[in-house]
């Protein structure tokens, strides 16, 4: 993992897949860069991101266990949500669901990619709506080959391939991944009953590329599936999950001799049904509350890109021109309100967005200590054909019948940064920003259950608006390297989960709370501020031993104005304010490398009003490598070794759901 540098002066940039090389503004913001080798450890996508603490999925645990509505992510502990704040692409295309916004990371293994990028700040220019606390750029692998086989405790076993090679002109890039687990109950001790159940795990995924050479320019064509079903932790709750997506992106590098250009086009279906349960008070029963049975969306998109670079006798000039446009639909399929054996309501809700817009980005370098980007951004956004519609069983008459009123609205962003060399390894920068994010139909129009707690969704919600300014330090020196960047940011008409009653009670809309239930309500919940500290630091203290270290300090508070003022002064929900991370790897000899990995996370808060406190948690991670030889490796892991109770989740009536306990596994690794 390292901080960006600024990109290296070469007459002619070579790619393989059909995609852009690096802006040159890129090394002017914050930038960190993981390869193949620091994903390689990792056998989940989230997980290797989880490694940089500025990283914040929106629970403690990871995707081997978590329902895909809790997956998404955000960069900094600003306000994680479920539907996420970080737009994820794969060479350009986005990853997030189109209908919830969040990412079902084994969709992408570890294995298929050759790095990603994570660029923190509001993302305008290239990046558009959604990249709202910045963007995480996945790439693809070309060549080699790889496959992990493993086992662990538990019922778990994985099988991962990826790989690329030349057919004549044709390049040809596969990846496959099967996954299982019996899983583990989060409810653990006392207070746990026959209601709490393991959360198991099966998952399969494929994805093909075919890149194929016209001319100067590279076409690639892309094409991936996915399936998973998982138990929910309670007996009676399951969520299954699918998709899949094609593309087309053609590009050919710009030199200082041409003009370079991308065209893509995407499309991506998904499908979801995640069924909820009543929990009776002694935990030793449930009762259906929720099927929703299918939640079909489909996401399609255009973007097009014009690149030029110029070197002259002021520096190195590089501009983009540049539109994109995006469009959801979906709509979730539903039965609710159990009464005497059965379900007696159905409800089908949905509709459409879009968004669209145009940009212009530029950067100078003056071939000496100076860096100059920036870019002006342009969306039209709608949302469009909404409707709720709620009939009885039994009858087929209607009991709710709503639609509702078309919203859009323009939004001008911008972003400028500055980065200066100072000599001796030594670099200082600055970047302001500004950027958006649009409800996603999930938080427009599907309401959710998760035990007692009932969520309702809201269609009247605005985009969320970032406002940021960071400055940052870095030096690198031979063996070692350390970095520091402050900043502040805000988020404007924020979208919360807003409490608005407690059971036991009866709402017209959302049905009866139970018992230890609250109901809450998506809402634009005033201003999210947050003023934060990162440091990063490395040191390869000798050819077999490197240490590294991490930390993340982030002060996000809640003004939640007239509309919310019971949140006014209280932290977010899943905000943490530390969270650190350390790590090294020793090579004793030269075929065995042991690897250590602590992470460290203070309290955070399980709902808006922070009456649900998560303590602060602590785990380590240990992993030994023999090298059977050159392609062949034979590794060991231990994930949180000291089996401590890290708490994920907790109920109005104080259970405590908890992550993976101790976790052994043992696999091979092949690769050429």
């Amino acid at each position: 993992m390292l901080q960006v540098p600024p990109p290296p002066q070469l007459s002619e940039v070579v790619v393989t897949g059909a995609r852009l090389p690096p802006a040159a503004g890129e090394a002017a913001f914050s930038v960190i860069r993981l390869d193949e080798a620091d994903l390689a450890p990792q056998q989940r996508l989230d997980e290797a991101l989880a490694t940089v603490p500025a990283v914040s999925l929106f629970r403690r645990t990871s995707s081997l266990s978590a329902n895909p509505t809790t997956q998404g992510i955000s960069l900094r502990a600003i306000a994680p949500s479920g539907a996420g704040r970080t737009l994820v692409t794969l060479d350009g295309v986005p990853v997030n669901d189109p209908f919830g916004g969040w990412v079902i990371w084994s969709q992408v293994p570890t294995e298929s990619l050759s790095g990603l990028d994570l660029i923190h700040g509001s993302g305008a220019g290239p990046y558009g709506a959604g990249a709202l606390t910045g963007v995480i750029q996945l790439r693809e692998r070309d060549m080699g080959a790889v496959l992990d086989a493993s086992v662990a405790e538990r019922g778990g076993a994985r099988l991962a391939a990826a790989a690329g090679t030349d057919a004549g002109p044709v390049r040809l890039v596969g990846t496959a991944l099967y996954e299982t687990s019996d899983g583990y109950v989060p409810v653990r001790g006392p207070e746990a009953g026959a209601a709490d159940t393991p959360l198991d795990l099966e998952f399969l995924s494929a994805a093909v590329r075919a890149d194929i050479p016209v001319a100067a320019a590279v076409v690639s064509l892309r094409a991936s599936a996915f399936e998973e079903d998982r138990g929910s932790g309670l007996a009676g709750a399951r969520a299954t999950a699918s998709g899949n997506s094609l593309s087309a992106t053609a590009a050919l590098a710009p030199t200082p001799e041409r003009l370079g250009w991308r065209l893509q086009a995407w499309r991506r279906e998904s499908d979801l049904a995640n069924s909820s349960v009543a929990v009776a008070p002694d935990r030793s029963s449930t009762t259906p509350a929720n099927d929703q049975y299918a939640t079909p969306a489909t996401g399609w998109g255009l973007n097009a890109a014009l690149r030029r670079t110029a070197v002259s006798g002021v520096g190195r000039v590089e501009w983009e021109l540049g539109a994109d446009a995006r469009f959801n639909e979906g709509e979730t399929q539903e039965l609710f309100r159990y009464l005497g054996g059965a379900f007696t309501r159905g409800r089908i809700a949905g509709g459409e967005t879009s968004v669209a817009g145009v940009y212009v980005e530029g950067a100078w370098d003056d071939s000496g200590p100076w860096l100059v980007a920036g870019g002006l951004r342009w969306d039209a956004w709608e949302n469009a054909n909404g409707r709720r519609l709620e009939t009885d069983l039994a009858t087929g008459l209607p009991t709710l019948d709503e639609t509702d009123p078309e919203r859009s609205g323009e939004v001008v962003s911008a972003r400028l940064a500055v980065r200066r060399e100072l000599g001796s390894g030594q670099a200082l920068r600055a970047a302001a920003y500004t950027g958006f994010r649009p409800a996603t139909l999930n938080e427009l129009h599907r309401p959710f259950r998760v035990g007692n707690d009932l969520t309702e969704a809201n269609a009247a919600l605005e985009p969320e608006r970032l406002t940021g300014v960071e400055a940052g330090w870095s030096w690198t020196g031979d063996r070692a390297s350390l970095t520091a960047t402050v900043f502040w940011t805000e988020i404007e008409d924020a979208i919360v989960n807003v409490t608005i009653g407690e059971g036991p009670g009866v709402f017209p809309r959302a049905g009866f709370v139970p018992a230890g239930g609250v109901l809450r309500q998506r809402q634009n919940a005033g201003t999210i501020e947050a003023t934060g500290l990162e440091l990063d630091a490395r040191w390869d203290a000798s050819d077999v031993l490197s240490l590294r270290a991490a930390l993340s300090a982030t002060d996000a508070r809640v003004d939640g104005g007239s509309d919310a003022p019971q949140l006014t002064g209280l932290r977010p929900a899943q905000a943490p304010i530390w969270s650190a991370t350390a790590g090294l790897d020793w090579r004793p000899i030269d075929r065995l490398t042991l690897s250590a990995d602590l992470r460290w996370e203070s309290r955070r808060f399980d709902d808006d009003l922070n009456s649900r406190v998560l303590e602060a948690a602590a785990t380590a991670d240990l992993r030994a490598e023999w090298a059977l030889s050159p392609n062949a490796t034979l590794w060991a892991a231990a994930d949180n070794v000291f089996d401590e109770e890290v708490e994920v989740s907790e109920t109005a009536t104080g259970v405590a759901g908890f992550g993976p306990p101790r976790t052994l596994g043992v696999g091979v690794r092949l690769s050429r």
